[in-house]
């Protein structure tokens, strides 16, 4: 039932109370208010009502313009048994309110846009609804930490009454009971709260700018709407960026370089939120003398998907990206995650998270939200919390003395690099700083300059100058200097500042664009395309990249083609206007203006005569027209492996001729003899050598054959050589036509140049001198001479007695003493070369050693009945060790020590007692006297 009726001005009392969150206390103000007068209004029923129940609406009018926002109670009561309901809403200009009363113990329903229950008694069941709208300020997006110092304007409370009407039953929803101190939202930030006895207060939210946070990475705050959805306060966002051979910037914006070749942790989650979250870097050594490293791969996973975007070239900003190791075209878009180019990056982004993360091969940058990530990220990016010091925290907890010591802590395992294993802790911090100072390049300076001072201001230069510095050290051939700058330039995008920087760098850092596209340094961050509109972009940020030249526009975002008119483009990558006609794939197709564009059918090719290839090898076969590449024209071809004609087989000495007949396809073949010698079945061309027996020497000849039609071979008998030089004999040798010269005794040069010849084993003096002696001897079939030289002791003829001059038996050295008498045991000293190892003295050292007679004898002794013996040596009683210096064939030099007697005496020794021990002893002294002969003559050849 619907009732329109004119509603009764009714007198009310203003009521407003202000609440501030300082020391002010409440004040209440309490004012009249003229009577309402309203204009009708429909009256509708809800529910199932009692008779005499009824629903009454009544609308204020908007509050005229200039008036402040102020809060209205509007109090309606009746007699029981109807409910009493009070509704508050916040007045602002254009501000329609409706309060609504409802009468009898009938059920409640809300009719209004928004419903909440208010407090009431077990046994009063109440609702009762508000509408309106409360203006709230503009925001943008987040980062650091809330302010909450802003003013509350609080509207009065209501005071409900309810009236238990007994069993009667109740339909619809039911309002739920709430404690004092309880609270609730409306809608359009306005707060209910209970105080107590069925009063409720609302309150309309006002906001104030907090105050601007200052962030510890330097970068600008930015500003996050707050749970309830009407306030705002400033957050600093987590940035963490590398670049170069590799420098860091954490999130908090601690600088540090860091040179492993491994793969690391970037950033986790401390507490898992999100199933396999992570970002990773996989560093190599970029340089042959594996001092720096640079980023190789960059891995992003997320729940069930892992991209990498890895470098398709060392120090290049060519990448290639891969989903779960298959390579995926751009843009990709699946379960929550996008991949798409953003001017010169690749940019992977999770929207539910809302963070990016973006890489080009020579830097990376990850942003994410305080608001989700804020005090749970770890790895080498740090702890987001706009806290500097923790930022080198290790896996454990605890914090390391620097950030460089604790990149190496966040290995993962790669299967790719076996020799990385996570968990070791390096023996000491890698250096960051250059070890030898040098001259820093002319590039870096432009960080400083007045190139990027307009981001000055925004983002301080001088960590990124220290790490352009740095790479310019280390690997100066490798332009690493210029990641340091891009960066740099990146960062300053970021915070809405744009710098055309590489033109200044004469070259060095120089980007090249495809040819259809043109560098800027300050183009959108998303470029418009034929499939966008550019209303959507409201960003004010910028990047460079390569861009579509003014005029023309990018087709779509996966079609990398700049378009003057938004046509089509088809497989061919060749845009095409509308209504263009044009043949691709042998179809016949046209661009049309909208969803299926390019719309193809069969090319159809004119009607040709109908060609017989006859003849034995004849073929038909399809040639490209010139005309029309769809449509292949019919002719003959000639194909002789259709032909049945075989190639003859010809005997040595000839080859098969062919020739084709004029107008046939198949050859006729014939044998012709080839002009070349044959000898047991191999054939010799005219002048070559032509082996028939080794004793012969045979050639071919260009003389012909009549009979056989082959050329003559022509042979001589090797003539044989009949002489051999002095120690050489001419021997046969088996299977050979002549003998061979064999050498059979050494062949020596005495001192005076004279040849001497000496049989293996025979020993000769020189003619001119008896203290050279000439040896030879025969070692595995090598004849080696040599040549030894006695040198004789001291000797003084005056010391002699007149006619006891004479020679020892050697027939070099000269004596006094008789031949028949003892000589006593001293020291003699002999000059010789030392040899050692092939190693030999430059000079002829003084060596001393002991020679004498020593007393000895065999006497019977009666009272034993056997012999007695005494024996005595004469041999060093003294001695020292001494240096001398070897050169060695090779050049180099060695320090040689040898023994040098001081002094010498007769020392008792052992005697046999058995005669066949003499002789055994006879005998092996013979032998090694032997062996030592061989040794000493080896020796002297060496020397």
């Amino acid at each position: 039932t619907t009732l329109t009726s004119s509603a009764t001005p009714l007198p009310t009392t203003r009521t407003t109370e202000i609440e501030s969150t300082g020391s002010t206390k409440g004040t209440t103000i309490q004012q009249s208010t003229p009577s309402l007068s309203t204009s009708p209004v429909p009256v509708t029923t809800s529910g199932v009502t009692e008779t005499g129940s009824t629903t009454k609406s009544t609308t204020l009018a908007p509050t005229p313009s200039g008036t402040p926002p102020h809060s209205t109670t509007i109090v309606t009561k009746t007699g029981s048994p109807m409910t009493t309901t009070a509704i508050h809403t916040t007045v602002t200009r254009s501000t329609a309110i409706t309060s609504t009363t409802t009468s009898g113990p009938s059920s409640l329903e809300s009719t209004a846009s928004t419903a909440v229950s208010s407090p009431s008694e077990p046994t009063s069941p109440m609702s009762f609804t508000t509408s309106g709208t409360t203006p709230t300020e503009s925001f943008t997006t987040t980062s650091g930490t809330t302010s909450s110092n802003f003013t509350t304007i609080t509207a009065t409370t209501t005071t409900i009454e309810i009236v238990s009407s007994g069993s009667a039953s109740t339909s619809g929803p039911t309002a739920t009971s709430s404690a004092p101190g309880d609270s609730w939202w409306l809608c359009n930030c306005i707060k209910a709260i209970c105080i107590e006895d069925n009063k409720v207060q609302v309150v309309p939210i006002i906001c104030n700018p907090p105050p601007k946070p200052t962030c510890a990475n330097g970068l600008s705050p930015v500003q996050v709407i707050d749970e309830d959805g009407c306030c705002w306060h400033w957050e600093c966002d987590c940035y963490c960026t590398g670049w170069g051979d590799p420098h860091y910037m954490t999130f908090d914006g601690v600088y540090y370089s860091y040179q492993g070749n491994c793969t690391y942790v970037l950033v986790e989650e401390i507490h898992k939120k999100v199933d396999n979250f992570g970002v990773y870097i996989d560093n190599y050594h970029c340089d042959t003398r594996d001092v720096v490293s640079c980023p190789r791969t960059l891995i992003v996973r997320h729940e069930t998907q892992e991209v990498r975007i890895a470098t398709v070239e060392p120090n290049t900003l060519q990448v290639e990206v891969t989903v779960n190791k298959q390579a995926v075209a751009l843009p990709y878009k699946k379960f929550g995650l996008s991949i798409y180019e953003s001017g010169i990056n690749r940019v992977v982004e999770i929207p539910e998270l809302k963070m990016n993360v973006t890489y080009n091969g020579l830097s990376f940058s990850i942003r994410m939200p305080y608001s989700l990530f804020g005090n749970n990220t770890q790895g080498q990016c740090g702890i987001c919390n706009n806290n500097t010091a923790d930022d080198c925290m290790l896996p454990n907890g605890t914090i390391a003395e620097n950030c460089e010591t604790m990149a190496d802590h966040w290995q993962v395992v790669d299967p790719s690099k076996p020799q990385c294993s996570p968990g070791l802790i390096p023996t000491k911090a890698p250096s960051t700083t250059p070890t030898q100072p040098c001259k820093e390049s002319s590039i870096c300076k432009l960080l400083l300059g007045s190139v990027f001072e307009p981001c000055h201001s925004f983002v301080r230069p001088e960590k990124y100058y220290a790490a352009c510095v740095f790479d310019s050290c280390v690997l100066p051939n490798l332009d690493l200097e210029c990641s340091s700058l891009q960066i740099y330039a990146a960062t300053c995008a970021d915070q809405s500042v744009c710098i055309d920087w590489r033109s200044h760098t004469n070259g060095v850092c120089s980007y090249e664009c495809p040819s259809d596209k043109e560098y800027r340094a300050c183009g959108p961050i998303k470029e418009i395309t034929c499939k966008s509109s550019q209303q959507n972009e409201t960003s004010t940020k910028q990047m460079e990249g390569c861009f579509c030249p003014n005029g023309t526009m990018l087709y779509d975002s996966g079609v990398d083609v700049c378009v003057k008119t938004c046509g089509c483009v088809g497989v061919d990558k060749i845009p095409r206007e509308f209504g263009e006609k044009f043949t691709v794939d042998c179809q016949d197709c046209i661009c049309l203006e909208g969803e299926n564009g390019i719309v193809c059918e069969p090319h159809e090719c004119a009607k040709q005569s109908k060609i017989s290839c006859d003849g034995e090898g004849f073929y038909e076969v399809n040639e490209v027209n010139s005309e029309d590449s769809c449509c292949p024209i019919v002719t003959c071809k000639c194909n002789t492996s259709l032909c049945t004609a075989k190639t003859p087989k010809c005997a040595l000495g000839f080859e098969v001729h062919s020739y084709i007949p004029s107008g046939q396809c198949c050859p006729v073949y014939q044998c012709v003899p080839k002009r070349v010698c044959v000898h047991q079945n191999a054939e010799f061309l005219p002048n070559s050598t032509v082996f028939v027996d080794k004793c012969q020497n045979c050639l071919c000849t260009n003389e012909v054959n009549v009979s056989t039609q082959l050329n003559i071979i022509s042979c001589e008998h090797i003539p044989c050589n009949m002489y051999c030089k002095p120690g050489y004999e001419l021997q046969p040798v088996k299977g050979e036509c002549c003998g061979r010269c064999v050498q059979t005794k050494c062949v020596t040069r005495t001192a005076n140049n004279s040849v001497l010849i000496l049989s293996p084993g025979e020993f000769k003096n020189d003619p001119y001198n008896n203290c050279t002696i000439y040896s030879c001897v025969n070692i595995h079939n090598q004849f080696i001479s040599s040549t030894s030289e006695i040198t004789c002791p001291a000797f003084n003829e005056e010391s002699c007695k007149p006619g006891t001059i004479t020679f020892l038996p050697n027939g070099c050295c000269k004596t006094c003493a008789p031949l028949d008498s003892q000589t006593p045991c001293i020291v003699r000293q002999r000059k010789d070369f030392i040899v050692y190892k092939g190693c030999r003295s430059v000079d002829r050292v003084v060596m001393t050693e002991c020679e004498g007679t020593c007393g000895t004898f065999s006497l019977y002794s009666a009272e034993a009945n056997s012999m007695e013996h005494s024996c005595a040596c004469c041999r060093e009683s003294s001695s020292t060790i001494k240096e001398v210096e070897l050169k060695c064939p090779t050049g180099n030099s060695i320090l040689h020590r040898y023994i040098s007697v001081e002094s010498c005496s007769c020392q008792d020794t052992e005697c046999s007692n058995s005669q066949s021990s003499e002789m055994q002893n006879a005998e092996e002294n013979n032998m090694t006297s032997t062996l030592n002969r061989i040794k000493r003559a080896i020796s002297l050849t060496s020397k």
